[in-house]
């Protein structure tokens, strides 16, 4: 009977009623018997009906639990979540920048006055919506008015001009590898017992300059020395010459890129390679971000012998990339690079 849901339980006991009052069952025994319930409770809803009529059989409204987490009326916790979503705990004289459950804590009994567990602020935040999420970096220097510029005029303009030379509309980057970065992620362990990883201990890099296009074609180079604007002019060369047809190329503000010399090799070579600078410290704009990031997850450095090592598993773990164009299509359906799609 508990099982049953509120609607069902009531139906049952006007069944159950209905029948002793119909005559065709005429004890609380028979009627327990037919309709699966104690005698106990058909004798109660019998006896409530002869002194409340059919209304004492209907299940009663249920009213809106308030526990522990509901302290808070309407006012306060609006102005609890509303600082949540427009400050750090370190603007409002707490310490840290992420909101924790103690730090929600505090918060609630700084506006409210009210005590509440670090359990109970939990479920409260659940309740009303909210989710520990590992939070987005930006760069206080990033200007949003040039953001702003790049998604609704610059880019759409970049992308006309591409698709009206039938050029590739490309994305890219550079990024690097050290063998003395500790290894991504977290190992299960016994409590107490730290794991341990192995590693060289010898610190040595390589350099990977890389391109990727909405389509889920992949161009990279690997190198072992300095970034340079010669390294830089002979991967658009390659490029160009691979993707046979012209390209636009749109790149962060890397030194690098906006070097005279890379200037002067792209005014030689205006048939084949245009470069577009995308706005300052805004990396979550480029796609090519995502695929630096899949390869940091994936190449453990700290393992690697030596720099041609490390080098020889970054080209083959790249060149299984290039044989999967989904997984490079996939960079692009990230929430802030979407506008990328061609």
């Amino acid at each position: 009977m508990r099982r049953l849901p509120p609607a069902a339980q009531e139906d049952l006991r006007l069944r159950v009623v209905a029948a002793l009052e119909s005559g065709r069952v005429r004890t609380y025994g028979q009627a327990a018997e037919i309709f699966g319930v104690s005698e106990r409770s058909v004798g109660t809803w019998w006896r409530s009906s002869r002194a409340g009529g059919r209304q004492a059989l209907l299940a009663a409204p249920r009213e809106s639990r308030r526990g522990k987490g509901e302290l808070l009326d309407d006012s306060a916790r609006g102005a609890v979540l509303q600082a949540m979503r427009d400050y750090t705990p370190v603007d409002i004289g707490q310490s840290g920048v992420l909101w924790t459950r103690a730090s929600v804590r505090t918060l609630i009994r700084l506006v409210c006055g009210t005590s509440m567990t670090e359990q109970g602020v939990g479920k409260w935040l659940r309740r009303h919506g909210f989710t520990p999420q590992r939070p987005a970096r930006r760069s206080y220097r990033q200007q949003p008015e040039a953001v702003r510029a790049w998604l609704e005029d610059e880019y759409p303009a970049i992308a006309a001009q591409a698709r009206w030379e039938r050029a590739e509309l490309v994305w890219a980057d550079h990024c690097g590898l050290r063998s003395d970065t500790a290894p991504p992620g977290r190992s299960w362990a016994p409590a107490g017992q730290t794991p341990l990883v192995r590693v060289n201990g010898r610190r040595f890099r390589v350099n990977i300059m890389s391109a990727v296009a909405s389509r889920g074609a992949l161009w990279f180079t690997v190198f072992p020395g300095k970034f340079t604007a010669k390294v830089m002019c002979t991967f658009l060369d390659r490029l160009a010459t691979h993707a046979g047809r012209k390209v636009h190329v749109i790149a962060d503000r890397h030194p690098v890129h906006r070097s005279k010399a890379v200037w002067a090799w792209l005014e030689e070579n205006t048939d084949r390679v245009v470069l577009h600078l995308m706005p300052g410290y805004s990396p979550e704009l480029n796609p090519d971000e995502l695929l630096n990031a899949d390869l940091k997850h994936h190449i453990h450095a700290a393992r690697a012998t030596s720099a041609d090592d490390l080098a020889r598993e970054t080209r083959r773990f790249l060149h299984r990339r290039q044989r999967q164009p989904r997984i490079v299509c996939g960079y692009f359906r990230a929430r802030h690079v979407r506008y990328a799609i061609e």
